[in-house]
């Protein structure tokens, strides 16, 4: 079977897209083939984020920002393209084109939490889990399929 191609897309490439990118890689196997990219890319993946992958075992020491232009000047194509902004800036979520299958999934941004540490980490491990549920029904959906067809 050939991999399924899923990027994972939005503003800044700091927090959100790189869970959903992490998580797929870890819960997917061989059946994806898994990117993120974000429109304006920051300065790499927050350390917040960094630190509730690693409670779920996901070292990210490894990710970093890249450019959906980059992305597309190097001419890669994907099977799916999930959106991860928040529903404030929906309007604004990067788009990719040639896409077989667009998902919109409008998550928190961990870089606008508020509050104590310890509450912004919790915060960050809610969007977390809710990101891992996200990706754990693609997999699903995805298998349910027997693949994904749409190139």
């Amino acid at each position: 079977m050939e991999k399924v191609r899923v990027l994972f897309l939005c503003g800044r490439n700091t927090a959100r897209s790189q869970m959903g990118e992490a998580f797929l890689r870890h819960m997917g196997g061989d059946m994806f083939d898994v990117w993120s990219a974000g429109l304006e890319p920051g300065d790499g993946v927050l350390q917040i984020v960094k630190d509730v992958m690693s409670e779920v075992g996901i070292d990210m020491s490894m990710h970093y920002s890249k450019s959906a232009m980059e992305l597309l000047d190097k001419g890669l194509e994907f099977d799916i393209v999930v959106t991860v902004c928040d529903a404030a800036v929906a309007g604004r979520c990067p788009d990719y084109p040639g896409v077989s299958r667009k998902l919109h999934w409008p998550f928190p941004d961990p870089a606008a939490l508020k509050g104590s540490h310890e509450e912004v980490l919790n915060g960050a491990r809610k969007i977390r889990d809710m990101i891992r549920d996200a990706v754990g029904e693609l997999i699903k959906e995805v298998v349910e399929e027997g693949g994904f067809s749409g190139r």
